[in-house]
């Protein structure tokens, strides 16, 4: 699998990312926000944590009008895959890519620890390394991830299973604890927590690392 890595000017979790993304065996390359193309052959981008442009305007409101971001729009309307974590879960809502909207966290708290994360949708690549159910201990780091949808698109969500993960226990608001959300198609994800943080026993926890190697076996297979 090769993987693309967007940097924006704020990104700070893009080397932890692409370090992930490595340790599970995709062929990782850095893609800086005014290049306008993505490498020949890209099947993952992936888009980082931080504060992107500063979190002006809106938290991923300016990097989702960077160079790169036609690129990244084409690469999902092709059904290539595309995983967004924290800051990168707001630049895929402020693309059009993902429904609903990142508000700021119940409380006007930033919230940084480790939190339960329970898997709940199957059928897609970025949980096949999980049990649908299972529980994860993964950090979160933000303070505006309190997603909202309305009840239509939240009942649409449910209808289609494409609530992703879910907080074991309310964290920031988030309209029935959402913590990640999939695309139509499935092929993108955006999450508040950062499983990259998780990817490595040193670091306190592994629960991420599945995520990342479920992801490349199922894009290598495909």
């Amino acid at each position: 699998m090769k993987a693309a890595v967007i940097t924006f000017p704020g990104s700070n979790c893009d080397r932890d990312l692409a370090v992930a993304l490595d340790q599970a065996g995709a062929d990782v390359s850095r893609v800086w926000h005014k290049d306008e193309a993505l490498p020949a052959g890209t099947d993952l981008v992936a888009v980082p944590g931080g504060f992107s442009f500063g979190d002006y305007l809106r938290c991923g409101a300016i990097a989702a009008h960077s160079p790169i971001a036609g690129a990244l729009r084409e690469h999902a309307r092709r059904g290539g895959y595309v995983l967004g974590v924290c800051n990168g879960f707001q630049v895929l809502t402020e693309l059009g890519l993902l429904p609903g909207a990142l508000m700021r966290n119940a409380g006007l708290t930033f919230v940084c620890r480790p939190v339960g994360l329970i898997v709940a949708a199957g059928d897609n690549a970025f949980t096949a390394g999980y049990a649908r159910g299972a529980r994860l201990d993964i950090p979160v780091a933000h303070h505006d991830g309190n997603y909202q949808i309305d009840a239509e698109g939240l009942a649409r969500l449910k209808a289609e299973d494409r609530i992703a993960f879910t907080y074991e226990s309310a964290v920031n608001g988030s309209v029935a604890d959402i913590a990640g959300v999939l695309s139509e198609n499935r092929r993108v994800l955006g999450l508040m927590p950062h499983p990259e943080r998780a990817a490595d026993p040193s670091l306190g926890g592994n629960d991420g690392a599945a995520m990342f190697r479920g992801l490349v076996d199922l894009a290598v297979a495909a």
